[in-house]
């Protein structure tokens, strides 16, 4: 594997742009930029992600709850629970995700 620049060449011209940067049979480890004003609609996903704000703000929703992050903050969500973001600022982060279920180990 090469070295990976976690905040070269930064893409805000759709609603969403996800570069995913490890992929193991174990996690996957992508990068995302969404721009200032998008609202990600609050949905359900088979696996659980670690995110991480690496730079600009967000309100990111679990469930019910929702917390304001800034760069340099996390958040845990499980596995089949609801997510969604609204993006203060343009927004990357990184999202570590478990294994999807769904993938049978062989």
């Amino acid at each position: 594997m090469s070295k990976i620049s976690l905040l070269a060449d930064l893409d805000f011209s759709s609603d969403h742009n996800m570069k995913n940067l490890i992929s193991t049979p174990n996690f996957n480890v992508a990068r995302i930029c969404i721009p200032k004003g998008v609202d990600v609609p609050s949905h359900p996903e088979p696996n659980g992600t670690f995110f991480i704000v690496l730079e600009g703000s967000g309100i990111f929703s679990r469930g019910e709850e929702t917390f304001e992050l800034h760069k340099n903050d996390s958040l845990f969500i499980e596995a089949n629970q609801n997510r969604g973001i609204k993006c203060l600022e343009n927004l990357v982060i990184l999202g570590i995700r478990d294994l999807d279920p769904e993938v049978s180990e062989e």
